[in-house]
């Protein structure tokens, strides 16, 4: 019969590495474990006495690890040395840490190496297969040399690199070595593993090896090419990485998701998730059916998971999630309308609005004043005030909430140029927005005002500058948002057309055309209006061709009702 012997390299939680230990030889598995230097002494000496009434569990001579260092080779080395020894009827040894955690029972990994006693399981790729390497050194892992420690020397460590790569220093790579990199836990037979250890060579490859970076990805994955007969490329061992190449932990609620992967071992499991501990350690002869392990099963969730990392969730920013200009997934996370111009122009707008299309239409979100929300409320969905100075402390953030608050309802308000200006470049940037703005109309207020003509002049003067500005942001390369302009003339000239246009992108609660449009303010001088702007040195270009003899003003026809002809 075929056994198994099983490595293990133990750093921390002591007492799981003793559980998982003991469920190895209760199957018939003898388990050497190397304990890090690390660990105290007065730990270590605990550990051992806990272990010692198993004849099954060795302890090897113990190395100091290091993330990244030759330690983690030496100390599998040394462990794989004394199983050799010690056992000499073991066929297959299985490299794992004192955070792994058997999936399956031991007897079926026993049988499914013995059904392939030649096969050697390990992770083995030329850099040029590989896309994992995170860093950016794949070959010059094994053209450089690494003396400093990545995680506690780093700033010696980068210019060490840089230096060598100014100079042009190169090691050269042991004749007849050809470098693989893959995942460190293997499961090798006695033949290829006894060769790799007793290799004539091994002094000098080992020499070699020990200024790698991260060695125990590349050691036993490019020494196994020389000697292997049967190399499946792929570990027996679950684990998964995240984007930045650390591994993913796994926890109780994970449960469910390692029994679908089929896999005989995962890694890294929370020392403290009892109910993994307690459903994988005891009789699963009922729990999984035997199957070939498969991880891919649950790539897909990783991949999620990864990409909500990442990306985020469109519109939603908070304290572990708060990316940098740009990089945003969606600035908002549901579409919304701007409108700028139209309660000038209609009397009754938003109530006309909100009744047409279902939504909720505010006022003038960033009015001077205040925040106009819909039906004059002060606070409103996710603790939102209408206070001006709160919302002004960070506009952007301000929609954003909005939106992120009321998600799944459409939201409409109020826009002008006599408004807070910091929202514009946002508003421009974000494609859930749908802007539609009548270029001029704000005019209308102030040829309704009551107000000396001098400053009527200068106020005109200073929204027409602002309203310039906004529409240089809409035209940008940089803007996604659904933006339409029209003329004040332009509107007035054929205002049913432009609201259906209007009304249809934002989608009604029925699919009829609109039957009539809301009351239009009276219009009646203001042409004359704008050529006494004219007259008075200022020129209102934003509002179109608007002539002076008042055909857009009270004498106007009233709207028809627009009619299809199929």
């Amino acid at each position: 019969m075929n056994r198994l012997g099983v490595v293990m390299l133990v750093h921390t939680a002591l007492h799981r590495a003793e559980q998982v230990a003991r469920h190895w030889t209760a199957a018939g598995c003898p388990v050497v474990i190397h304990v890090d230097r690390k660990v105290s002494d007065k730990d270590f000496t605990a550990f051992s006495a806990a272990c010692a009434d198993d004849p099954l569990i060795r302890f090897c001579e113990r190395h100091t690890c290091e993330w990244g260092g030759w330690g983690i080779v030496a100390a599998s080395q040394s462990a794989s040395q004394l199983m050799l020894e010690a056992f000499e009827d073991v066929h297959h040894v299985y490299l794992s840490s004192g955070a792994c955690l058997p999936l399956r029972p031991v007897s079926e990994l026993i049988e499914y190496l013995a059904d392939r006693p030649r096969v050697d399981f390990i992770e083995s790729a030329t850099t040029a297969d590989v896309s994992w390497t995170i860093g950016g050194l794949d070959q010059e892992r094994f053209t450089l040399r690494f003396p400093f420690s990545w995680r506690r020397q780093r700033r010696l460590f980068d210019t060490y690199v840089k230096l060598q790569r100014r100079l042009g220093l190169r090691r050269k790579i042991p004749e007849g070595l050809m470098p693989h990199m893959g995942s460190q836990w293997w499961c090798l037979t006695r033949q290829t593993l006894s060769a790799i250890l007793q290799d004539p060579k091994r002094q000098v490859y080992d020499r070699y090896f020990r200024h790698v970076w991260i060695p125990d990805e590349s050691y036993f994955q490019t020494l196994a090419r020389l000697y292997s007969t049967h190399i499946e490329s792929r570990s027996l061992t679950l684990s998964k990485f995240d984007y930045q190449g650390r591994p993913h932990i796994f926890y109780d609620d994970h449960l469910q998701l390692l029994r679908r992967s089929d896999c005989f071992v995962a890694r890294k499991i929370w020392p403290r998730a009892d109910r993994l501990y307690q459903s994988f350690l005891t009789d699963q002869k009922c729990a999984v059916k035997p199957a070939e392990p498969n991880p891919g099963k649950i790539d897909r969730v990783f991949a999620k998971a990864v990409e909500r990392r990442t990306r985020g969730r469109d519109g939603l920013y908070m304290q572990s999630r708060f990316p940098r200009h740009g990089s945003e997934n969606g600035l908002t996370c549901f579409p919304y309308s701007v409108f700028q111009g139209f309660t000038e122009l209609f009397e009754d707008f938003q109530p006309w609005l909100a009744e047409t299309t279902g939504t909720r239409v505010h006022g003038h979100l960033f009015g001077p004043d205040r925040a106009e929300f819909a039906g004059g409320e002060t606070i409103i969905n996710g603790a939102l005030s209408d206070c001006a100075v709160l919302r002004d402390y960070n506009p952007t953030a301000f929609v954003s909430n909005l939106i992120w608050n009321t998600r799944g309802e459409r939201q409409c308000f109020q826009f002008g140029p006599a408004d807070t200006q910091n929202i514009n470049w946002f508003l421009a940037r974000d494609k859930n927005a749908q802007i539609s703005i009548i270029t001029g109309a704000w005019a209308i207020p102030l040829f309704q005002s009551n107000r000396n003509f001098a400053d009527i002049r200068n106020e005109a003067a200073r929204l027409q500058q602002i309203e310039t500005k906004q529409l240089e942001v809409l035209r940008s390369v940089w803007t996604k948002a659904r933006a339409r302009t029209w003329s004040l003339a332009d509107f007035v000239e054929s205002p049913m057309e432009a609201l259906q246009a209007v009304i249809e992108e934002i989608g009604t609660k029925n699919a009829s055309h609109l039957t009539e449009a809301p009351k239009m303010v009276d219009l009646t001088g203001f042409g004359q209006f704008l050529q006494n702007l004219k007259n008075q040195g200022m020129h209102p270009y934003l509002m179109g061709d608007f002539p002076v003899d008042d055909v857009f003003g009270a004498q106007m026809r009233p709207f028809r009702k627009p009619y299809l002809v199929q």
